[in-house]
């Protein structure tokens, strides 16, 4: 999954040593608030001390990020993990379709059909012309039914 926006908050960094492995961990958090009418916030993690220097997030820098949703239980409760695997400068002009083979094109959807972010809200339907008056429905207790279900 890929989200883009931009990083208003840096967290501290968590660490830590493996109690398995008895290496060194740590992990950085930040919140990304997207780029759209409605902006919704995201806080994701990267995970690694390699990472978290190469990805090198600052607070106010336009970014995409693709992400890896998981959920695990603890004592009957559920937690959310979002984390980063990778980090690109946000591209407005990029295109949110899969990558093809240089000689390949790819056909891109009608503008109706492009979605988030520069989707257009629908035209509203026409209203429905209206229904032929229908004759009043036969009571279940005339004896006679009109319709042809057996049951």
């Amino acid at each position: 999954m890929e989200i883009s926006g931009k990083i208003i908050l840096v967290l501290p960094e968590r660490g830590g040593v493996s109690q398995r492995s008895g290496s060194e961990w740590k992990v950085a958090s930040y919140v990304l608030e997207t780029i759209e009418q409605y902006p919704k916030k995201c806080c994701f993690e990267v995970f690694g001390t390699d990472r978290i220097a190469n990805f090198n997030v600052q607070v106010g820098q336009l970014l995409t990020v693709s992400l890896d949703i998981d959920a695990h239980e603890y004592n009957g409760r559920w937690y959310n993990q979002i984390r980063a695997w990778k980090v690109a400068p946000y591209d407005p002009n990029a295109v949110e379709t899969p990558a093809a083979d240089p000689g390949t094109t790819i056909a891109q959807p009608a503008a109706a059909e492009v979605p988030f972010p520069h989707a257009q809200p629908a035209a509203p339907a026409a209203a429905p012309a209206a229904a032929p008056a229908a004759a009043p429905a036969a009571s279940v207790f005339d004896g006679e039914s009109t319709d042809d279900l057996p049951f």
